[in-house]
């Protein structure tokens, strides 16, 4: 991923500054579609959000920031991103445009995930119900006219997770402690939900940080597959390497279960239906 120096930053900014919005919706960057889409069912028509992040085909790892995004930023009150070097070019960014009114949600604080830990934070539904209960509160500041309205909308997001909180709960009390792995650890959070164990996690490490995995990954890996010590491989469909898809091809010549998730929220769908989705996809890999 390329990066933009604070000083870049800066000019782009100046040449696109606009004024924030003194009436009407209040202007949300979120740095991912995922958090975007939280803050539109917290906020409504109360809001107007713009996503940086949202394209399901290109990679997030080779985003480049551009002269768009500066001026959204540049007008947002409310910022939302991952942090934990996840969305590094948001920090950048941030402190080219530096403003008093406007209000930063760092998701990675709110769930209490620390540098060095799994970067894809928004897998673990618990984050994104923390990140729903926050926006409330300060939409509710930012807006009191319409608190009574943010409330309900929180309460809406509460139930509408319980469905998919009862799928990983029924999901748990089935497959605890079945062997699984994964090209990188995209899905590690649900993993967790699963109560699944992880193999082969320095190896996701490595193709996570674009770092050739050793060889004695490698062979590890290979032989889990080929030995049936795994059930199932996931693997992330919006990043493309060599190392990734000879696993995923050694692993459908082996006949173990391949699905394929994403790091973005995919355009026809809201975060419930995403995870939904994928948790689907599991449950129909992994039958018994």
């Amino acid at each position: 991923m390329k990066y933009l120096s604070v000083a870049a930053c800066a000019m782009i900014l100046a040449s696109w500054m606009a004024p924030a919005c003194a009436a009407g919706a209040i202007p949300i960057v979120a740095a991912e579609n995922f958090y975007g889409d939280v803050a539109q069912q917290i906020g409504g028509a109360a809001v107007r959000v713009t996503n940086i992040l949202s394209n399901p085909d290109q990679d997030p790892h080779l985003f480049e920031a551009s002269p768009s995004v500066a001026r959204a930023i540049s007008a947002a009150r409310f910022v939302i991103y991952s942090g934990i070097d996840y969305d590094p070019w948001m920090t950048k960014l941030l402190s080219a445009a530096r403003s008093p009114d406007r209000t930063t949600i760092v998701v990675a604080e709110l769930a209490g995930r620390k540098a060095g830990d799994n970067p894809h934070i928004w897998y673990d539904p618990n984050t994104m119900l923390r990140l729903a209960s926050a926006l409330a509160d300060e939409l509710s500041a930012a807006d009191p006219v319409h608190r009574a309205d943010f409330q309900a909308r929180l309460l809406q997001f509460q139930r509408s997770m319980k469905p998919m909180q009862a799928e990983i709960a029924a999901l748990r009390a089935r497959l605890a402690g079945a062997p699984v792995t994964a090209t990188e650890p995209v899905f590690g959070y649900m993993f967790e939900a699963l109560a699944l164990r992880v193999r082969n996690q320095s190896f996701q490490l490595a193709v996570m940080n674009s770092t050739e995995p050793s060889a004695s990954d490698v062979a590890a890996f290979e032989t889990d597959l080929k030995t049936h010590k795994v059930k199932l491989l996931v693997y992330n469909r919006q990043a493309a390497d060599p190392i990734a898809t000879r696993m995923m091809k050694l692993a459908e010549a082996s006949q173990i279960p391949v699905i394929g998730v994403t790091e973005t929220e995919p355009p026809d769908m809201n975060y419930q239906q995403w995870m939904t989705s994928e948790l689907d996809a599991v449950a129909r890999a992994l039958p018994k």
